[in-house]
């Protein structure tokens, strides 16, 4: 009987930690080849200034798995703490962890980091944990407190983007480069091609990306998302992956047998894509399918009704009026999506309604999947006896931080010089937006929902742990790097790891004394 209730408590242990790397999966998916296409169509289609969008869509595209991460554990009760600790723990982890393993892997190469830029970046980052500090020393912020901390991003990106203007209007494009944001380069595998990417994506500035209608697909649009895409990845025979993708597929896969390996993941992934693409409009020329457009306008209010019923406590009649009025809706727009779409092509007109809903529907996938995630780490805690938080700091800081160590690292080795200056800048611009984007909108929700009262921050001396060693590795980078010229060292990134790993023995250590690896509560 003992034996019977081992195994199947191990069973249960196997599919919860199963469960967990697919939401990691899904939101780094979602972000891949849903989220960041219609933020570069919507680029597009504004005819936002390069610069503009390299400051706003990229970094909202880079971001977007840690900032609905945080929003998602604010928004569910007694779970702020998770959403503070994911942020700054991410923020260290890539700080330390990947921009140390970044300079250690180049430690041999030649290259030079662009000071301007690089003391820019970290500065910027610098003063924004610094506020955060403050904010959480008083314990409470106010609606205006968290627009004042938003408007810090605003102020960086304005001044990104009145540089790069004073830059061209002087003439002056060639010099003091800059890259404020993680660029657009190709990522393939573990090998960078990254000549066309460049030459697609820059113009006559280097420092930001352009985005323009061209062949690039979009899944290398964002690079600290790209290992998460998977629309060239699987393929049919018939160029088609089994849910109706087009995709390209070479000669050696076409004479490959009828069953492969990647045709049975492409089946066992089906149940986590098929929701999504029945209910996301994309409108992209590699991915249209008309049938799927059909059903993601059809499906769309459909799945709003059932959150919104969800969310909130409504008598029958109500959820039926509510069902029936989303079902009503849907067929209306399934209905002209039918009439006015064409089976070999995407619509040519009308774009924008596409593109927002598009849009509007990645970030409810990114709402409902990060609430099911910090849910699963909230009941790890309880199971394991382990206060969220920590999981927090730790698990989820971890998983989102997965794709910044993978890409960067990546970039850095094969992508040369520049590649390396991208990588460097990601690993301090990449955490400014995240912590000044994820825990603003976290804080202004709070804040906006309890006016005309101020919104309580946490008091937990562990956040006050983590701001602490966030600014030890953020200025050790702004004295060390600059020391050796500008030139990463194994020194430098041996420096940064230490840093990490004795912020993460004392955070487990201040945890152990006070209980909570041992209680939850």
């Amino acid at each position: 009987m003992r034996v019977g209730m081992v195994l199947v408590r191990s069973i249960g242990y196997v599919v919860l930690s199963i469960w967990l790397a697919a939401l990691f999966y899904l939101l780094g998916n979602t972000a891949a080849d849903y989220f960041c296409c219609s933020l570069e169509k919507l680029s597009n289609l504004l005819k936002l200034p390069a610069t503009l969008a390299g400051v706003t869509l990229l970094p909202l595209g880079n971001g977007a798995p840690d900032v609905f991460a945080s929003i998602a554990a604010f928004v569910g009760a007694d779970n702020g703490d998770v959403g503070l600790n994911s942020i700054l723990g991410g923020a260290i982890f890539v700080t330390c962890v990947v921009a140390g393993t970044i300079s250690m892997c180049v430690a041999d190469q030649v290259v030079s980091i662009d000071k301007k830029c690089f003391v820019r970046d970290v500065c910027v980052l610098l003063f924004a944990v610094v506020s955060l500090g403050i904010i959480l020393f008083v314990g409470e912020v106010s609606v205006v407190g968290a627009i004042a901390f938003v408007f810090i991003y605003v102020v960086y990106a304005t001044l990104v983007v009145a540089n790069e203007l004073l830059r061209r209007k002087d003439g002056d494009l060639k010099v003091d480069t800059c890259v404020p944001l993680l660029s657009v380069t190709q990522i393939d595998g573990p090998e960078i091609t990254d000549l066309e990417s460049r030459n697609a994506s820059f113009s006559d500035s280097d420092d930001v990306p352009h985005l323009i209608e061209s062949k690039v697909p979009h899944w290398m649009w964002v690079s600290n998302v790209a290992i998460y895409s998977e629309v060239h990845g699987h393929g049919s025979e018939d160029g088609t992956d089994p849910w109706g993708w087009k995709d390209e597929v070479t000669v050696t896969e076409k004479k490959d047998s009828s069953f492969s390996c990647s045709k049975l993941l492409s089946w066992l992934e089906l149940p986590l894509t098929l929701p999504r693409r029945l209910t996301i409009p994309i409108i992209e020329e590699e991915r249209w399918s008309k049938g799927y457009a059909v059903a993601s306008v059809t499906f769309a209010p459909l799945l709003l009704g059932l959150l919104w019923n969800t969310e909130h406590d409504e008598n029958l009649l109500s959820i039926w009026l509510i069902y029936l009025s989303c079902a009503l809706l849907g067929c209306m727009l399934g209905g002209v999506a039918f009439i006015c779409t064409k089976w070999d092509q995407p619509p040519q007109k009308w774009l924008l309604p596409w593109v927002l809903g598009g849009f509007f529907m990645s970030i409810i996938w990114f709402y409902i999947i990060a609430n099911e995630l910090v849910a699963l780490l909230v009941a790890f805690g309880l199971i394991f006896g382990i206060n969220p938080s920590i999981l927090g700091l730790t698990v989820l800081a971890w998983g989102n931080s997965m794709g910044d160590l993978m890409s960067n690292v990546a970039l850095a080795v094969n992508g040369g010089e520049e590649g390396v200056q991208i990588a460097m800048s990601g690993c301090y611009a990449g955490p400014m937006f995240n912590t000044l984007a994820g825990l603003g909108i976290c804080m202004l929700i709070g804040s906006w929902s309890n006016r005309p009262e101020s919104y309580t921050m946490s008091g937990d001396v562990g956040l006050f742990c983590n701001i602490g060693f966030l600014v030890v590795g953020l200025l050790w980078s702004l004295v060390m790097l600059p020391r050796n010229g500008m030139q990463p060292s194994k020194s430098f990134g041996i420096g940064l790891m230490t840093i990490y790993v004795v912020f993460l023995g004392t955070r487990l250590g201040m945890s152990i004394g006070s209980g909570s690896l041992d209680n939850a509560n």
